[in-house]
């Protein structure tokens, strides 16, 4: 007889899930921290708004989606404390490695090589959170551990804020090394993820699907799925990849090559962000290459991930939350620098304090209410989703509309407390958008699905959110104009999740049933 389905989490997966937060935390200070040392690096590096925005999201974004389909696959199949641990060692020493940078290109690959240390953060935070919590408590535990990415974001903006002041102040023409405040915020945060590291190396692997009644066993083979994802990811093996499934299969990867290198050519025409563009044309065909081959090799996988319009549904509708919030939150230290004139150590502490207690706050009271809505009603998490897609409008507009004041100090404090009322709104859908994805698939599915969820979030929303606001604000000369300009994505957000919440019931309904009519032994 199968084992029954838990209802409670033990005090040890109370205690594992503090670890996790923890290490987001710290994946998002290595991440965010950018964003307030941005003045510094444009002015030291001869950067611009758009070159900030590609370092913030492209660079970033598009090597964290395309390690973390491959991760995310280990993950499903791998120990995956150990994949934790490497990862948090590799984005920590990349992160660290960014403040001896002497040029954007060499920013740019430290910003690649964090994207891929991070890739697997989420993809084993979501499969052990999800292996360590009953399904009804599953919106809240992955909510708390999304908090991570408020706390980190707002802690970023303090640490760099004080460190770049304290720094320059003390060494006004370079100190140690020639460093200079923005390199040494960067090796400040980047260094103790390598003792956290050791940390979560101790965690105890939880069995997979036990909570829910379905034990997994091992992987025989736990890399060679993942090899398989990598070369099927990776160009130019993807073309190896395709060619091992038959000719009909390259002839469709290579016109996919060819409409996508046509489109990415026509934007750099248009823009002349070469580099941004031919990211995003590797990513997107990468991407496409993947779902191909994971239709051949994992159909069951494929049918509830690509093959189920719920699940896109409601990852793409998050992602234009993402969208939104990625590029607000890209440009706000910098609006505060530049339009209203505020110091650098004054915009990490209100900033930082606000964005984090907004984002914690929201993330949890998101979560909890997402918990509480599905109980009643089958779609209840889709409209948490919505109330974070909609409700930062006004105040992002009240925020990137404010102008500087020299005879009052309240234009920064209004520029702040609007600033963090977006953070706090936006953030309520992201535990109610990972619970969902988890709940449409599987057990062994999970840290593919997450990986697929992070697409949105990354290829869409932080890959193009912020490059876009960037973009925008070179073209008009406004940084105003260029942040509010992101918001035209919001009706098509809203679209997606209406189609989300008529789909998502059925398609939750027949997990099981679906998985295996696609082949699953179950």
């Amino acid at each position: 007889m199968p084992p029954s389905a838990a209802t409670h989490a033990s005090p040890y997966a109370w205690y594992g899930l503090g670890i996790l937060f923890l290490v987001y935390v710290l994946n998002f200070i290595d991440r965010q921290i950018i964003t307030i040392l941005a003045p510094d690096i444009k002015a030291d590096l001869g950067l611009d708004d758009a070159d900030i925005g590609f370092l913030y999201g492209t660079a970033f974004a598009v090597f964290y989606a395309l390690f973390g389909i491959p991760l995310g696959r280990l993950a499903d199949s791998w120990h995956r404390v150990r994949l934790l641990t490497l990862g948090l060692a590799v984005w920590s020493a990349m992160t660290a490695l960014s403040g001896f940078a002497k040029n954007g290109t060499m920013l740019g690959l430290a910003r690649m090589g964090v994207g891929v240390g991070e890739a697997t953060a989420s993809p084993s935070a979501y499969s052990l959170i999800s292996d360590m919590f009953p399904k009804r408590m599953r919106g809240t535990a992955l909510a708390i551990y999304s908090a991570g990415l408020y706390f980190g974001g707002g802690i970023s903006l303090m640490i760099g804020g004080f460190i770049v002041a304290g720094w320059n102040n003390a060494y006004p023409g370079g100190g140690p090394m020639g460093l200079v405040g923005w390199q040494a915020a960067f090796l400040a945060v980047g260094v103790p993820g390598l003792l956290l590291a050791a940390w979560v190396a101790t965690l105890r692997e939880p069995v997979r699907g036990l909570v829910d009644g379905l034990p997994t066993p091992p992987a025989a083979d736990p890399f060679r799925g993942f090899l398989q994802e990598l070369f099927a990811v990776i160009p130019p093996f993807t073309l190896i990849s395709a060619a091992q499934r038959g000719a009909a299969a390259l002839a469709t990867n290579v016109a996919a090559i060819a409409i996508i290198a046509f489109a990415a050519s026509g934007l750099i025409w248009l823009t002349g962000a070469t580099l941004q563009w031919i990211c995003i044309g590797v990513g997107y065909y990468a991407v496409f290459s993947w779902a191909s081959s994971l239709r051949r090799r994992d159909s069951a996988t494929f049918a509830l991930i690509w093959g189920s319009p719920a699940f896109l549904y409601t990852i793409l509708g998050y992602g234009c939350v993402a969208f939104l919030s990625y590029a607000s939150t890209a440009f706000g230290p910098s609006y505060a620098a530049q339009v209203l004139g505020e110091s650098t150590a004054r915009i990490g502490f209100w900033l930082g304090g606000g964005g984090a207690a907004g984002g914690f706050l929201g993330v949890i009271m998101g979560g909890r209410m997402s918990d509480w809505l599905r109980a009643r009603h089958e779609s209840g998490r889709i409209m948490v989703i919505a109330f974070g897609l909609l409700t930062p409008v006004i105040p992002i507009y009240l925020a990137f509309t404010t102008a500087s004041d020299p005879a009052s100090d309240m234009d920064f404090v209004r520029f702040a407390i609007f600033a963090s009322l977006a953070n706090m709104f936006a953030s309520s859908a992201l535990g109610a958008a990972a619970a969902t994805t988890q709940d449409l698939v599987m057990p062994r599915m999970r840290g593919t699905a997450t990986a697929t969820f992070f697409l949105a979030t990354t290829l869409f929303g932080l890959a193009l959110g912020p490059y876009l606001a960037g973009q925008m604000s070179v073209v008009t000369g406004s940084l105003s104009t260029g942040v509010l300009s992101i918001l035209v994505i919001v009706p098509a957000g809203i679209a997606l999740l209406l189609a989300a919440y008529r789909s998502v019931p059925l398609a939750e309904r027949t997990v099981v049933e679906r998985a295996r009519a696609a082949g699953e032994d179950v």
